[in-house]
């Protein structure tokens, strides 16, 4: 497709850590490289991270002066937003703006003002969630406001597909004689990738001692409660057998009470949070990795564990089951005693050395390339760019379908939105603004990384 500018909005980005935060780098990294220009807009990180900053390649990133309250995501405010995106977006030039995540405010909010600009929208969700406590339905209620007027929704796996699909009510009638509801064509699903030379195994060294590797946020939702009842069991079971715990969160305190109760310091070494840099010198030192999550989308530490060559023993929950080969993997249900069936049945495997890194690192280079993922992304891009854009009035009657509380709520505050949008085209007009004529100079660039490696 023709080049395009686009914006990547979310709560999630860096300097924070997580699978959000990388593959929004990634993915805009390997836009860049195919032609397109991509800023980022997420909310500041005081004090170093506030205002307009680079990252190579050519990445532009606006912190924007939000304060995030819970998990780094900021409250929705809907219209505070609208001043500082309408802005950006004018200046920059925008042709389409890609959200992230489910529980990132400013992107909720940037896809709700971006067709005020006639700017395109694509939605990409990276978690599942449930249907029955509090949260989940408050958050599902706003999700399904949001992606009501989206040009195109991506997942990162086919049961987040399905998830997001009951979640955000993405469903329209056929033309069938009864119609009956079909999934909306709109939904994609693109999986996550990662940079497998960065992951590469180490010197495997002749030992009886088989390393547990978990590297995890230490949370209920990661099934940390599993690992605390299983690990003893195993050390009990199996004298040659450590673990080595990577991650910080509210259950470290369990895991360390666990580790005294039963005078395991010697054989589960508690690392607390690792920063992705370290994360393969971590891993290279195991032979598997244990992932016992709860709920899981996608699961890219599973995919690094795997590009490491280690052996994987995971809990089959949400889309974890699609990522990896059967030989690669073994999956028990979240319960004690099946992953301590599961976990026995890896160290029989790791101890028949049944096992090659190095072919495992090779087989994961050819399954999840982040230039395959952009590619594909580009399509997506380019089927928005060229499909017919929706009038403000089907965009007032998809909303008003949302409920009889949600669709007059959700339609007031679009009506509402559009009016603060006409008082800031009067109040600041678009013909005053300071528009972005060059982007990236890498001529001025490596000018300046010459000076700086000199001096």
């Amino acid at each position: 497709m023709e080049p395009i500018s686009i914006a990547m909005i979310a709560d999630f980005f860096h300097p924070d850590v997580g699978g959000v935060e990388s593959h929004i780098y990634m993915l805009s990294a390997n836009l860049i490289r195919r032609g397109h220009k991509v800023i980022v807009i997420t909310h500041s990180r005081p004090p170093d991270r506030v205002g307009i900053r680079w990252l190579l390649p050519a990445l532009k990133v606006y912190y924007l002066p939000f304060v995030p309250v819970a998990s780094g995501a900021t409250l929705p405010n809907f219209f505070t937003f609208l001043p500082y995106l309408r802005t950006i977006l004018i200046r920059e030039h925008i042709h389409l703006i890609h959200a992230h995540a489910s529980l990132s405010s400013m992107g909720h909010e940037g896809i709700l003002h971006s067709h005020l600009m006639g700017v395109r929208t694509v939605f990409t969700d990276h978690s599942l969630f449930g249907f029955e406590d509090a949260a989940s339905i408050l958050t599902n209620k706003l999700l399904a406001g949001t992606l009501r007027n989206v040009d195109a929704v991506v997942c990162v796996s086919h049961t987040g597909r399905e998830n997001t699909v009951l979640r955000g009510e993405l469903f329209e009638q056929s033309d069938d004689d009864p119609p009956r509801l079909v999934v909306s064509s709109n939904v994609y699903v693109i999986p996550n990738a990662l940079v497998a030379e960065s992951f590469k195994p180490g010197l495997m060294k002749p030992t009886d001692t088989i390393t547990i590797v978990v590297l995890s946020r230490l949370a209920y939702r990661k099934g940390i409660d599993l690992l605390v009842a299983t690990a003893p069991r195993i050390c009990a079971a199996f004298p040659n057998i450590k673990f080595l715990v990577g991650g910080d969160g509210p259950k470290l305190i369990d895991l360390l009470q666990m580790r005294e109760k039963y005078l395991l310091q010697d054989r589960i070494e508690l690392l607390g949070a690792v920063k992705h840099n370290d994360v393969r010198s971590v891993l290279i030192r195991g032979s598997i990795f244990m992932n016992t999550s709860l709920t899981e989308s996608f699961g890219i530490s599973i995919l690094e564990a795997a590009c490491a060559g280690l052996y994987v023993v995971s809990t089959r929950v949400g889309g974890v089951p699609e990522i990896l080969p059967e030989d690669m993997i073994s999956f028990a249900e979240p319960d004690e005693d099946d992953l301590f069936r599961a976990i026995s049945e890896a160290i029989g495997i790791v101890s028949a050395g049944r096992v090659d890194p190095l072919k495992a690192h090779e087989r994961m280079k050819t399954f999840y390339a982040w230039a395959q993922i952009a590619e594909r992304t580009e399509r997506v891009y380019d089927t928005v760019m060229k499909s017919e854009q929706r009038e403000l009035w089907d965009r007032v009657l998809r909303t008003m379908r949302l409920g009889r509380y949600a669709g007059p709520i959700y339609t007031i505050i679009l009506i509402v939105d559009c009016l603060f949008f006409l008082f800031l085209e009067w109040w600041m007009p678009r013909e005053d603004m300071d528009f972005v004529t060059h982007h990236w100079d890498h001529r001025r660039f490596a000018t300046a990384s010459l000076f700086f490696s000199l001096s």
